[in-house]
């Protein structure tokens, strides 16, 4: 049984992987509940992403004589990076185009990603990253409309706001999600505009607000990044 963590800059996901099947995984976890979870049930090995803490942090608070493999920007991949800076490449983003990749062989895949900040990633056939944007996430848009104005209160999302919104809070649930909704669809438009066979996948945890509102076909995988870390883990298990 294979481990792998994805920890961002407030909670932590986990995956529990045999071979290539994903057993089951947790969400939200702060990192003393990824620590206890862990220790509950030790894994063979550990694949280990993090933007917020470092592996060295995550080993000494696990305390426990595991192999652990980092990813960082020099961590070997089954994918090529077309990226003019990959040491500046988000571990997340590399995972989710190395579980695309796996999973479609062959295919053109826009990967979406709806986390702390919105991705869209272009990952060809052939196994190339080739890049593609960076956006404000949900929160992030509620929290700027809150701190860069004097009046404005923060609200949290929810899901299908009125399109018309009749008070400042409708305004502001309007303004957030629909543009946040028309944002992807414009962005996939113009994709497939050039790219008409384009697969689309979305993940991360902010996709139940949009899943439904969005057009067909859309695949989504909420669970992509774990399966990118577990792909990257079992490719370099091969190479040693």
């Amino acid at each position: 049984m294979n481990i792998v963590v994805d920890s961002g800059n407030t909670y932590a996901k986990i995956g529990w992987f045999s071979g290539d099947s994903l057993i089951r995984y947790q969400t939200r976890l702060s990192f003393p509940e990824l620590i206890q979870l862990i220790k509950s049930e030790l894994p063979e090995r550990i694949m280990y992403s993090s933007v917020s803490r470092s592996a060295a942090d995550f080993l000494k608070a696990l305390g426990e004589d595991i192999p652990i493999l980092d990813l960082t920007g020099e961590t070997p991949v089954p994918i090529i990076k077309n990226y003019e800076t990959p040491l500046t490449l988000g571990a997340d983003r590399v995972a989710a185009a190395a579980g695309v990749n796996w999973m479609f062989p062959k295919e053109d895949v826009l990967v979406v990603d709806m986390g702390t900040c919105i991705t869209y990633d272009l990952v060809e056939g052939d196994g190339t990253f080739q890049g593609g944007l960076i956006s404000p996430g949900v929160r992030m848009r509620f929290n700027a409309l809150h701190t860069f104005t004097n009046r404005l209160p923060l609200f949290e999302p929810e899901n299908d706001p009125e399109f018309i919104g009749k008070s400042t809070k409708q305004a502001i649930q309007s303004g957030v999600m629909n543009g946040i909704l028309a944002e992807i669809e414009g962005i996939i438009e113009r994709y497939r505009h050039k790219m008409p066979h384009l697969r689309v996948v979305i993940c991360g945890g902010d996709v139940p607000f949009f899943e439904s509102s969005l057009k067909p076909p859309i695949f989504a995988v909420p669970e992509l990044v774990l399966i990118g870390l577990n792909r990257i883990l079992t490719y370099n298990v091969a190479l040693q």
